[in-house]
């Protein structure tokens, strides 16, 4: 199957790196300012709902054209879906509701760590040394935004059980990554996100309607109706998408390592919406990230042979 040749460009490939983490920003951010009026499995559901109603028109050709393919792998997409589409945003959705935005920030920046022990412990992925010092600065960078520059405040940190339910959607999101570069490359993404929209729908199904018969309601309105769309159109689909190309792309180590890029945006997009103010510590932690992003991608002679390899799997003719 011919790929687009669009994502050959530098521009495109830097932009499947650089927009995931910006859309997830804003989905903290929303995340966070709608917990009062929409429940975890509602907005967890209804925007995989929007998504796929998004999706399908460009998603139906593939999934029916490919389903064979999609039967053959059923084990492989069914294990991405669980962890990657119905868990990890479910999850975080929970554990925002009772741990602080400190706490999560903090916890959300151990996923590049999270796929290196993993790809390391399971597929024996080594990186180069690079890697290693861009993922030491990039950390480094979200402790100083989280900490406000000031180390010391690392001692008035205290962790609530939601906390454990935050880390359990990281490891979620690292075995995603991970797992997600095992599919073969040919495989139509677009059609791979629809399969596994659907399939988190049908996870996600009982969970909603056990919540809704709980008690639990939410407050519908200009605010949960805006939340819900953002959430369900650049979050799930937009960035989903590019963040599949770019592990496809760098692998799983780099693409995971963006996920540092969140508190940057979510620092701007405070600073833009919020009125926050910017201060040195905010410079002194983007440039930590920054310099290790660009440190972790210095290219070498050695090409993704530190990642899982893609599955191979036969087409029945």
């Amino acid at each position: 199957m011919a790929r687009s040749s669009a994502w050959s460009f530098p521009l495109f490939s830097w932009l499947t790196l650089i927009l995931p983490p910006l859309f997830w920003a804003g989905n903290f951010v929303v995340g966070r300012a709608v917990r009062h009026d929409l429940t975890p499995m509602t907005l967890s559901f209804w925007r995989w709902v929007i998504a796929l109603i998004c999706l399908l028109p460009f998603a139906f050709w593939a999934m029916r054209r490919d389903w064979r393919r999609y039967w053959e792998l059923r084990w492989q997409v069914l294990r991405v879906s669980v962890v990657g589409v119905a868990a990890f945003n479910t999850l975080i959705y929970v554990g925002l509701r009772t741990t602080t935005a400190n706490n999560a920030l903090l916890l959300n920046s151990l996923i590049p760590l999270l796929i290196v022990m993993l790809g390391a412990c399971f597929y024996h992925q080594r990186l180069r040394m690079s890697q290693y010092i861009g993922l030491i600065l990039s950390f480094a960078g979200v402790l100083t935004l989280v900490m406000h520059g000031n180390w010391s405040q690392w001692q008035t940190l205290v962790f609530v059980p939601g906390d454990a339910i935050v880390l359990s959607a990281m490891v979620c999101w690292a075995l995603y990554t991970l797992w997600l570069r095992q599919l073969p490359g040919d495989l139509d993404r677009i059609g791979l996100m629809g399969v596994q929209i659907v399939l988190a729908l049908v996870m996600l199904l009982p969970f909603y309607v056990a919540e809704y018969r709980s008690g639990l309601r939410a407050t519908w309105g200009i605010m949960s109706f805006s939340a819900l769309l953002y959430v369900g159109i650049f979050p799930s689909v937009i960035a989903y998408l590019l963040y599949t190309q770019a592990i496809s792309r760098f692998g799983p180590a780099r693409a995971g390592l963006t996920i540092h890029l969140i508190p940057v945006f979510g620092v701007v997009l405070a600073a833009l919406f919020l009125g926050e103010r910017l201060h040195a510590y905010h410079a002194a932690g983007i440039t930590a990230i920054v310099a290790g992003l660009i440190c972790s991608n210095m290219k070498s002679n050695q090409e993704k042979s530190d990642f899982p390899s893609k599955v191979k799997v036969q087409s029945k003719k």
